[in-house]
């Protein structure tokens, strides 16, 4: 057996292990900074005794999402044609099911839900994006998020993308944010424009920004953690993640070479990418909001016994996702264990999107 090799700072020596240990727990941002500290630093992520390390504690960090496991449920978001319907789902196999009904007039295949906030949904229309509600489930409460209009525009002369919805934890206050389109020909005294509602002011106003409208899906591409709001988009053949702060207002890109489903995994921004041609799958996460080269591959996920997407990630390193063709048919992995195992939601359907949850009582408008 080898004797250890030893680190050695400030005239003392730390094994390798202690150092390892030490290191693993960082987030990625200040690890990699720390490469220039020392040469062996800078390989960490080449070494496959520290990146399991790494791999493992950050699979067995809380998630902020979920503040009391016996608190927290995933909603289940899914289509029975034309209407839309949800439900939340606990227990080892989310056998413990409750019907949730949307409030009106959510009620069709075209509705989308955002994220929660502290309880609380953003629900829209992403055919006719103009009509946005905050719900809170626990109160039933719903408050109408009034259209914001110009009126020197006519009637049918703006198309609206809502890209999020988040919280401002400075001024306490929920936020909603959207681009408005001027369609060609209808008028020519406004340029395309971002704007951003103010649940507290009950006002809308205009961002001075200049950030290109992209088409994204409504699903998987859209998380939201600490206070930024995170889109995934693609313009032209180039891919970035876009991110805005909620308190101070700012956008920031990152550029992407990959493509997949944007999600948050135990307080990190990451992508789920498909392998062309297989049932393996990716997972990179963001170290730095706006430096590319921050992005980090970590895990390797599969063969995956069947042809699925990503749609979710859940607790204590759970990814879900649909089995393509099939009703009501989901497939967990778990990070941890490495386990894969068929999930069987009763009703009929498709599961499109789940969503974590977590009660509160307090409501939109105090």
């Amino acid at each position: 057996m080898s004797p250890p090799t030893f680190e050695k700072v400030s005239g003392t020596y730390i094994p390798d292990d202690i150092v390892f240990s030490i290191l693993s727990k960082l987030p990625v941002k200040p690890l990699k900074r720390f490469a220039c500290v020392r040469k062996s630093w800078s390989h960490l992520f080449e070494n496959p005794i520290f990146m399991n390390m790494f791999r493992s504690n950050l699979v067995s960090k809380s998630d902020s999402r979920y503040d009391d496991d016996d608190d927290a449920c995933l909603i289940f978001e899914w289509i029975l044609d034309p209407v839309k319907k949800l439900s939340f789902h606990t227990g080892e196999k989310f056998e413990k099911e409750i019907k949730l009904d949307l409030p009106p007039p959510y009620y069709d295949h075209t509705s989308s839900l955002c994220y929660a906030i502290n309880g609380i949904f953003c629900i829209y229309d992403w055919i006719k994006p103009s009509k946005i509600v905050l719900w809170n489930p626990a109160t039933n409460e719903v408050y109408v998020v009034p259209p914001n209009l110009p009126k020197s525009l006519p009637n049918g002369a703006a198309n609206y993308f809502l890209y999020g919805f988040g919280y401002d934890h400075v001024s306490d206050d929920y936020k909603v944010i959207q681009f408005v389109h001027l369609q060609e020909g209808m008028c020519k005294t406004h340029d395309p424009f971002c704007e951003i509602y103010s649940l507290r002011s009950h006002s809308w106003r205009k961002l001075d920004v200049d950030i290109p409208i992209a088409y994204r899906s409504p699903f998987g591409s859209e998380v939201y953690l600490d206070g930024v709001c995170h889109w995934l988009r693609k313009i032209n053949d180039k891919s970035d993640v876009l991110s805005f702060n909620m308190s101070n207002e700012v956008f920031f890109t990152t550029p992407l070479d990959m493509h997949g489903c944007l999600v948050v995994l135990n307080g990190s921004v990451a992508i789920i990418s498909h392998y062309i041609g297989s049932t393996s799958f990716s997972i990179s996460i963001l170290g730095e909001i706006g430096v590319k080269e921050s992005w980090t591959r970590l895990f390797d996920v599969g063969p995956l016994h069947s042809s699925c997407y990503p749609i979710a990630t859940g607790k204590k390193g759970n990814i879900f996702f649909r089995k393509k063709g099939e009703k009501l048919k989901l497939v967990r992995f778990d990070l941890t264990t490495g386990v894969i195992d068929d999930i069987d939601v009763k009703g009929k359907g498709i599961v499109c999107d789940i969503k974590i949850y977590k009660k509160n009582l307090r409501r939109l408008k105090e």
